[in-house]
């Protein structure tokens, strides 16, 4: 999901480092880091000088050097970072806020699906419209804050039909204050953006969708996977004709969170085999989150490396308050620690 929370564990530490040399600071990002590195997720990022403002350690690794490879468009936009990843598909990414959320603008020749609408702390809906003339329809990977903070500048939203998505139509304060808290932004927010009054702005729906409803944009359609797991409402977006798949959070290059209790974790297993059966038709996987393209490979791996975790294979180290981080093959997985025998 959703936001790039700061662990209590690591909060205690900090508080007393804090009491004891005054003025020193914690960052902390599960989800951005590469999952080459997602071990060493928990440390200390403490600075020495409380004078200057600290580099949040999960974005001194950027910029991500998979971008490279991928056509920049209007380089000159402040918050966001544009890159056209295949044919009439543009990817809105993030950098500046630690969650590094990716959302994409699919376009048809009558009108567009936004696939995501980001933190809202940008202006998604004034960049769009310069992207693109056409109408706009959004459609949610899923509801966490992250991904709908620009649904409210749009018009027309289509929305899951589960009580999940009902809830988070009405928008949101505590996640939303967390995702500006003390490390969380890289660099400088939106000019007249106000940290203090951010929230998640209620949102309406308006049309209810489902598993296998088809959107059609003229020349192109756009299919409806149900993928719920990571929340109740979560999907996937198929472009059979083009080969892509968008996975939202069921699939990103990071720390995969399955710990809220929105999740369910044998329905995201039942998900990723549903996902992982079309990859012999695929070109690309774009996710949510970090980089935007990935090999379709990528998807039987997921299946393997989550079903080796569920019997405990791997690696796992404690991430505090309750979690912990379990790691397979290169593939990492934030859910709920196991209970502690008495």
């Amino acid at each position: 999901m959703p936001a790039a929370k700061q662990m209590s564990a690591i909060m205690a530490l900090v508080l007393t480092v804090v009491l004891v040399a005054a003025a020193q600071s914690q960052t902390l990002n599960l989800r951005a880091l590469p999952m080459a590195s997602a071990h060493s997720a928990l440390h200390l990022s403490l600075s020495a000088d409380a004078s200057q403002p600290e580099v949040p350690e999960w974005c001194s690794a950027l910029p991500r050097p998979e971008f490279k490879s991928l056509q920049r468009i209007l380089p000159n936009e402040p918050w966001f970072e544009i890159y056209k990843v295949a044919p009439n598909t543009i990817a809105i990414y993030e950098p500046h806020q630690s969650e590094e959320t990716i959302a994409y603008l699919i376009m048809g020749t009558k009108q567009a699906v936004l696939f995501d609408t980001g933190m809202g702390i940008g202006n998604i809906h004034g960049l769009v419209t310069r992207l693109t003339s056409r109408p706009i329809v959004v459609l949610n990977s899923h509801t966490h804050n992250d991904h709908i903070g620009g649904n409210w500048q749009f018009p027309y939203v289509f929305g899951m039909d589960t009580a999940f998505t009902r809830a988070s139509t009405k928008g949101e304060t505590n996640d939303a204050q967390e995702e500006v808290g003390p490390g969380q932004i890289c660099g400088e927010a939106p000019k007249g953006f106000d940290p203090k009054t951010y929230s998640t702005k209620p949102w309406h729906v308006s049309i209810p969708v489902h598993d296998g409803f088809k959107v059609n944009l003229g020349g192109r359609t756009l299919e409806i996977i149900a993928t719920p797991g990571h929340t109740p409402d979560s999907i996937c977006l198929l472009d059979r004709d083009n080969g892509l798949l968008f996975t939202g959070d069921t699939y990103y290059p990071g720390t995969i969170w399955l710990y809220r209790p929105e999740t369910d974790l044998e329905a995201y297993v039942a998900s990723v085999k549903k996902i992982a059966a079309l990859a012999p038709d695929l070109k690309l996987v774009l996710g949510a989150h970090n980089v935007p393209v990935a090999q379709p490979s990528v998807l039987p791996r997921l299946v393997a490396a989550i079903e080796a975790v569920r019997a405990g294979q791997g690696e796992v180290k404690s991430a505090g308050d309750g979690k912990a981080i379990h790691t397979f093959d290169g593939f990492s997985f934030l859910l709920k620690a196991a209970p502690q025998a008495q």
